[in-house]
């Protein structure tokens, strides 16, 4: 269970940008970022090795002391901040994602351990039977606008096939090369038209609610 959790049933979805050769998505505005680095605007790229996405998936029903909780992480964040235009455009490889490392569970604070096997067991089901990451290899995230006086941006996520746009807050550190994003936001399942995993008709289910941390670091080459 997990991001897995996170998505479990659809409603008709649109399909995700296929990968291009270098393993980016088929249509992300690369060339938008490009032009405006041409003529002389900063352009910041993110530094996957410095950021990370962390989703906390919780259990729920009257049998969740059998389950578990679980975190599921990217380290393989990637793409590009403009800060003139305050705009951004990220995306995460889904077959690159983690499963319950301990350190992420220590953040967390979650009090119980899965084993090796029930780990791989999680992540397997998370992209055959949830993310369907052969079909959908791609999570994609564009912010609209940066409003750094207002520590606020307008985000919108595109998973599995359908995207949901948010405010939310944010702490920012500006410097001359480089800026630092992080903040929390919880989303819904349902919001992207899936039905939370459950077993036991629902005696055992993972939460609607999902969690999200984030920090980002984008710097110039």
């Amino acid at each position: 269970m997990v991001f897995a959790v996170l998505l479990t049933a659809c409603t008709p979805q649109i399909p995700s940008p296929a990968p291009e050769q270098g393993g980016m998505p088929a249509g992300f505005p690369e060339s938008y970022y490009r032009q405006i680095e041409m003529r002389g605007e900063k352009v910041l790229r993110v530094d996957p090795h410095q950021s990370l996405l962390a989703i906390e998936v919780h259990r729920a029903g009257v049998l969740a002391r059998l389950g578990h909780e679980h975190v599921v992480a990217s380290h393989h964040v990637q793409g590009y901040v403009a800060l003139k235009e305050g705009r951004s455009d990220l995306y995460i490889a889904l077959d690159q994602l983690t499963v319950d490392e301990p350190e992420l569970r220590a953040e967390a604070k979650f009090d119980t351990q899965p084993s090796p096997e029930a780990i791989e067991g999680t992540r397997r089901n998370m992209q055959e039977k949830v993310l369907e990451s052969q079909r959908f290899p791609f999570a994609l995230i564009h912010i609209a606008h940066a409003d750094a006086e207002r520590s606020m941006l307008r985000m919108s996520l595109t998973l599995h096939g359908m995207t949901r746009e948010w405010e939310i807050p944010v702490q920012m550190e500006i410097l001359p090369d480089r800026i630092v994003v992080s903040g929390r936001m919880a989303f819904n399942q349902t919001d992207f038209g899936i039905v939370p995993f459950s077993v036991l008709g629902g005696a055992l289910q993972v939460q609607d609610r999902l969690d999200l941390r984030f920090r980002i670091l984008a710097r110039s080459d």
